[in-house]
C-alpha cells in the first residue's frame, strides 16, 4: 500500500503495546485483496488443509457446540452466503503461505510496528482470514503466540481478560502449551467484569498482551477479520518455559516455583522440554485432527448437512 496501513498510531499505542489491549484504526478494509469478490476468490480453490469451517453453538448457551465441516465444492460466494445464513465461521489459515500478495501485506504491517516500537523483532509471522456469521462466537481461549485482529467488514464485540489467575492460570497456559488446544480453559460470567470490552467495525484493529484470554461475539451482521500471530524471542522462550513447566507438573509430579525465562534454571527447562519432544514423548498429547461432521448444504444456505460417523 502506498499509505501507511495505521491512521491514528499514537505515543501512547507504543507504551501500551505489550502491556494492555489498544485499539488502532488502519486502511485495510479498503484494500483490494479483502472486498468480498476476491475473498470469494480465495475461498475457490482453498486447500482442505489449510482451512477450518466450524458450526458453534449460538450466544449464551452454556453448552459448547464445535464441529468441523467441509465447504462441499460450493464456490466462493457461496459459501459466503451460506455464512451469512448460518451460525458457523470460516477460517483461512495461513494466507500468505498461499498467496504473495497477502504475504506482502503482512510484512508491511510488521515493518510499521516495528518502525513504531523499539525491540519489536519478530519471525514465524503468519495471518488467517474469518469469515462469521451474524450473532457467531468464538469460545473463551488463549493463544500461545503474539497476536492481533484485524476487522475488515461488520462488527464484532471483544472481551479481552488479564492474563493471570483467575483468568488464566499457570497450570492451564502449561496444559495449552502442552496440547495445543486454545479452548477449553474455563470461563465464568462474573470474568466479565475485569474484561475490556471493545466494539470494533471495518477499519479498526485490536492488539492485547501475550496470553490475555478472549472470546469474541459477532453483532447481527456478517464478520470478515484478519488474524496475525508471530513470535518473538522473548514468546518463544515463554513457550519453553510452560511446556517445560508442563512436562514437570504433568509427567515428573513436580511443581514448578519458577516461571523465569533467563538464568540457569531456565536453561535446564529448555534442555528438558527440547529433549522430550526430540523423543517424540508428547505425540499422544498434541491435538487430534477433528472428524468433518457436515459438508454446507447448496440447495438451503446457511444450512447443513450431516455426514455419517465413522466406525470407532
Amino acid at each position: 500500500m502506498q499509505e501507511p496501513i495505521f491512521t491514528n498510531w499514537q505515543p501512547q499505542h507504543t507504551q501500551k503495546w505489550f502491556s494492555e489491549p489498544i485499539c488502532l484504526e488502519h486502511r485495510l478494509h479498503k484494500h483490494p485483496l479483502f472486498s468480498m469478490d476476491a475473498l470469494a476468490d480465495l475461498i475457490k480453490g482453498y486447500p482442505r488443509s489449510h482451512y477450518a469451517l466450524v458450526e458453534m453453538g449460538p450466544q449464551g448457551s452454556p453448552r459448547r457446540l464445535w464441529r468441523e465441516g467441509d465447504m462441499g465444492g460450493l464456490s466462493g460466494s457461496e459459501v459466503i452466503d451460506a455464512i451469512r445464513k448460518g451460525r458457523m465461521w470460516l477460517n483461512l489459515r495461513d494466507i500468505g503461505k498461499l498467496d504473495r500478495r497477502y504475504k506482502a501485506v503482512l510484512n508491511e504491517i510488521f515493518d510499521e510496528v516495528a518502525a513504531r516500537v523499539p525491540g519489536y523483532t519478530t519471525y514465524n509471522r503468519t495471518s488467517g482470514i474469518l469469515i462469521s456469521s451474524p450473532n457467531a462466537q468464538v469460545y473463551y481461549h488463549s493463544d500461545l503466540p503474539g497476536q492481533s485482529l484485524w476487522q475488515l467488514h461488520g462488527t464484532k464485540r471483544v472481551y479481552v481478560y488479564p492474563p493471570h489467575p483467575p483468568f488464566l492460570t499457570s497450570e492451564q497456559i502449561e496444559q495449552i502449551a502442552l496440547s495445543g488446544l486454545e479452548v477449553g480453559i474455563p470461563y465464568d460470567p462474573s470474568f466479565d467484569r475485569e474484561a475490556a470490552v471493545l466494539e470494533i467495525s471495518g477499519g479498526e484493529m485490536l492488539h492485547w498482551q501475550l496470553n490475555a484470554p478472549h472470546r469474541i461475539e459477532n453483532l447481527d451482521c456478517l464478520n470478515v477479520s484478519m488474524t496475525t500471530e508471530y513470535w518473538t524471542e522473548a514468546i518463544r522462550r515463554s513457550q519453553m518455559m510452560n511446556l517445560a513447566n508442563g512436562i514437570l507438573r504433568q509427567k515428573l509430579g513436580i511443581r514448578p516455583r519458577s516461571r523465569a525465562t533467563s538464568g540457569p534454571g531456565f536453561w535446564m527447562k529448555a534442555a528438558l522440554q527440547a529433549g522430550v519432544r526430540r523423543a517424540g514423548l508428547l505425540e499422544k498429547q498434541r491435538k487430534a485432527i477433528r472428524p468433518i461432521e457436515f459438508v454446507l448444504d447448496r440447495s438451503n444456505p446457511g444450512n447443513v448437512i450431516d455426514l455419517p460417523k465413522a466406525a470407532e
